[in-house]
């Protein structure tokens, strides 16, 4: 849907043709890609940086994506090393809260017209395991030790005064998250790249990534004193990288614009993000235009082609996201559902994000944000260039840089996982909806599950 509204030209820029010289080769014109880039030309500007797109900017899930830049760590503390009460682990994620402020800056600074409005997130609690998971995340927040918590529990009366969705058992609000349009904000900040003095080649596909480096298909590349790896899910696609990530597909709906009748019946004031404590929780945002733009996990894992743009539509997929749209929001029921779509998103085995450069080899990637990509790329964008750059800040001691992870088992062990993983979630939300009552079954999946959201 963003993309197909998207306002201006998505004509695609000059592929490159040739070989060339460059200071900064960055491979992907996603959010990692551009943010690093449009970090390196402000604080440097004579920097020679080169972006390359295999498709057009914004093309993968940066211009797909729920809209959701929202703060929370793209990982456990477990995983980067720290215990719940490190006093690391509050710095990281109050490096994610300053993120979607960074955003913002950035917007209004770069006049990027994407709708960006931080109002909040909402999280909702419709029967007592979510409630109790609520209380369990909220209890986590308190344990990071914050001088000011990122966010507090409401009563289901607190919760239906900001939307009023039926069985509501209560809710928790955080005031760090912002609403976007993720393909206008992508397509702004590359223009912005432009107009610091990046250069952008889009159709043109990498072959190949190594040290000073980049060959792209026809025989051409650039020669670069440091090549980033901005590729996110799309790694997988890489020669000997198939097994970086997990790309999983979170999909989504949108209906027609809706009335002020209907908004006023919702009680949904506009910015708010708003997404739920099922096992396979919904996403959703008030767009700027007026419409529900509601998203969910569960697309089924493909063991041939993970990522293709079959995978992108999934009938069971919609289907269930109408039945969320219709059972939670009851007062659009009737509203027209327009668009469906959806993209990948990179999973790594520890569900934790990573950020790297190696000085020695010039060699850099960031990824890994597991559905929480808006806020965490724009870390990791300005974190690679001062990186690069060799500035002392603060954002080169976070937890997540230097992380690696550990590769993902062979397939079809990957194949079969993922499978059963979506299978036991979803039969766990039907159980716990029908009986109020916390699903046993999930308890065995913890080892391969993300952190709670």
């Amino acid at each position: 849907m963003w993309l197909t509204l998207f306002p201006g030209s998505l004509t695609p820029r000059p592929s490159l043709a040739g070989r060339h010289d460059c200071d900064v080769a960055i491979v992907g014109g996603g959010f990692t890609g551009l943010w690093t880039a449009y970090y390196l030309k402000r604080h440097q500007p004579d920097l020679r940086v080169v972006v390359l797109e295999r498709e057009i900017v914004g093309y993968g899930p940066s211009g797909r994506n729920g809209g959701w830049a929202v703060g929370g760590l793209s990982g456990s503390p477990a995983a980067y090393g720290c215990s719940p009460g490190d006093a690391r682990v509050a710095r990281a994620l109050a490096a994610t809260h300053a993120a979607i402020d960074e955003i913002g800056a950035v917007v209004a600074r770069e006049q990027i017209d994407c709708g960006f409005l931080k109002a909040g997130a909402l999280t909702l609690a419709t029967s007592g395991p979510q409630w109790q998971r609520l209380r369990a995340r909220d209890a986590d927040a308190e344990a990071v030790g914050h001088e000011t918590p990122d966010g507090w529990l409401l009563s289901a009366a607190e919760t239906a005064a900001m939307v009023d969705a039926p069985a509501l058992r209560g809710g928790r609000y955080t005031p760090h998250a912002a609403r976007i349009d993720p393909a206008r904000l992508a397509r702004g900040l590359g223009a912005a790249c432009e107009r610091h003095g990046v250069t952008i080649h889009e159709r043109t596909a990498v072959t190949a990534l190594s040290p000073g480096r980049v060959d792209t298909a026809g025989g051409g590349g650039l020669r670069a004193g440091a090549v980033i790896r901005a590729t996110e899910s799309y790694t997988t696609q890489l020669r000997g990288a198939a097994r970086s990530y997990l790309p999983l597909y979170s999909l989504m709906i949108a209906t027609e614009p809706l009335g002020e009748a209907v908004w006023a019946q919702l009680r949904w004031r506009d910015g708010l993000l708003v997404d739920d404590r099922h096992h396979l929780f919904f996403y959703a945002q008030r767009t700027s235009d007026g419409r529900i733009a509601i998203g969910g996990r569960g697309a089924p894992y493909r063991l041939r082609r993970p990522i293709d743009a079959a995978n992108e539509r999934n009938a069971e997929v919609r289907a269930r996201l109408i039945a969320t749209l219709r059972r939670t929001f009851p007062q659009a029921a009737d509203a027209e559902v327009t668009h469906h779509w959806g993209g990948p998103l990179a999973a790594p085995r520890d569900w934790s994000m990573g950020i790297d450069f190696d000085r020695s080899s010039g060699m850099g990637a960031a990824g890994g944000y597991t559905g929480h990509g808006v806020a965490a790329s724009n870390i990791a964008g300005a974190t690679l260039a001062d990186l690069i750059l060799r500035r002392d800040s603060d954002l080169v001691t976070l937890p997540w840089v230097g992380h690696q992870s550990r590769r993902w088992e062979p397939e079809p062990l990957r194949f079969l996982a993922s499978r059963a993983i979506v299978g036991t979630l979803g039969s766990a939300d039907r159980y716990e909806d029908a009986s109020d009552r916390p699903a046993r079954r999930v308890r065995l999946l913890r080892p391969f599950l993300p952190p709670a959201h």
